[in-house]
């Protein structure tokens, strides 16, 4: 018998996330799972709802192995194979573990730069994200139990709660936020290391409550391009393309990253910034709410919707809240505003809106809820 938690997050994935209908085409990809037991409950029950399920079964050693190696025919190849195949589905649904998460870390950035350009750009960027409905997610496995610093039985007890959440409740509590930030101009953000001011007026806003992450729990959109000035330094660790960076730093001026730093590799991190033009620009703002997420491990979907943390991302803008920045980057970098990270402020219009994490306005204290707790309940 499936587990029971097995089962909720497969049904939360079809019937919420991807509110499939009979005679829909559901592309599943699994990468890295260690085991097929949530691909084969999706397929059984797609099915059972009338869909079509398809299976992409991946590695990501083999998946190394391409991006060392093959040449841009090849890449390109893969990536006109995989396009024709996302144009030809209704939604999608990627499952990625990880039984090395530094799989990547040795593949060289030409490598990395040629497969974002043939392959992940023309399949994701542009077919998957705006024309399918689709959703992410990471599959428990012990390598992500480790980088959480717990038990793979307790991370798979805080997996579950955190990803089997109740979205309905979620949607409420993220609606008060969504419309402040809806009637908001000039955003500003300080703390240790950070000074940046940015406008949002006019952008649409989006709050995200499990249709295309799993876990969820975040509001957001994009400053408008040129609009960004100051400086902002991260204070989260982030793997990009298989490099971990630290205390990443950028300063910018009309909208335009002029100077990068970082703790570790300096010459990669300008790579990444130098892949494209809108790779130096900012393409998405986003408030992360979900407070049993309390600290980083490594992972950008859990990462970036810790309760009291906001992301600034380098790269494309997203079709749903777009500030006409093109790039075949996005890169989620997060900063933690909690107390325990240092604290910081953000302000709408000369308002505070939130202090050390925790929100100011009456309307948004439910988003406070469980902030003094340690995360894991």
């Amino acid at each position: 018998m499936p587990d029971p938690r097995l089962v909720r997050l497969a049904e939360i994935l079809l019937d919420h996330s991807c509110q499939i209908r009979p005679q829909d085409r559901l592309l599943i990809e699994a990468i890295d799972l260690p085991e097929p037991d949530l691909v084969c409950l999706l397929v059984e029950l797609a099915a059972a709802r009338g869909a079509h399920p398809l299976v992409s079964w991946k590695c990501n050693r083999v998946l190394r192995s391409l991006y060392r190696s093959a040449a841009e025919p090849a890449l390109a190849l893969a990536g006109e194979v995989e396009r024709y195949r996302m144009e030809r589905v209704d939604a999608y649904i990627g499952i990625r573990g990880a039984a090395n998460a530094s799989e990547f870390a040795d593949v060289p950035a030409e490598g990395m730069e040629r497969y974002q350009r043939l392959w992940w750009h023309p399949v994701h960027s542009q077919v998957r994200v705006p024309r399918t409905r689709w959703v992410v997610l990471r599959y428990p496995t012990d390598s992500m139990a480790q980088a959480a610093d717990m038990s793979r039985e307790a991370f798979e007890d805080f997996f579950f709660r955190v990803c089997t959440a109740d979205y309905a409740q979620m949607a409420r509590n993220l609606a008060p936020l969504a419309a402040r930030m809806q009637a908001a101009d000039q955003v500003r953000i300080v703390g240790p290391g950070t000074d940046l001011r940015f406008s949002i007026r006019g952008m649409p806003i989006r709050p995200c409550y499990g249709q295309r992450n799993i876990p969820d729990g975040e509001v957001f959109t994009a400053p408008l391009r040129e609009s960004v000035e100051g400086v902002i330094r991260y204070n989260a660790p982030s793997r990009y393309q298989g490099t971990v960076f630290q205390d990443v730093e950028f300063e910018f001026r009309r909208g335009r990253i002029e100077r990068a730093a970082c703790n570790g590799d300096r010459q990669r991190l300008e790579q990444i910034l130098n892949t494209d033009e809108g790779a130096r620009y900012i393409g998405e703002w986003s408030l992360g709410c979900n407070n049993h997420v309390r600290r980083p491990m490594l992972d950008t979907l859990f990462d970036e919707k810790i309760g009291g943390s906001l992301h600034l991302t380098p790269g494309n803008a997203y079709q749903e809240c777009d500030n006409g920045n093109r790039s075949r980057i996005h890169w989620d970098l997060v900063l933690l505003q909690t107390a325990d990270y240092g604290g910081g402020e953000i302000w709408f219009d000369g308002e505070l809106i939130r202090r050390d994490g925790l929100f100011v306005p009456a309307e948004l204290q439910p988003l406070n809820a469980g902030l003094e707790g340690n995360g894991q309940a």
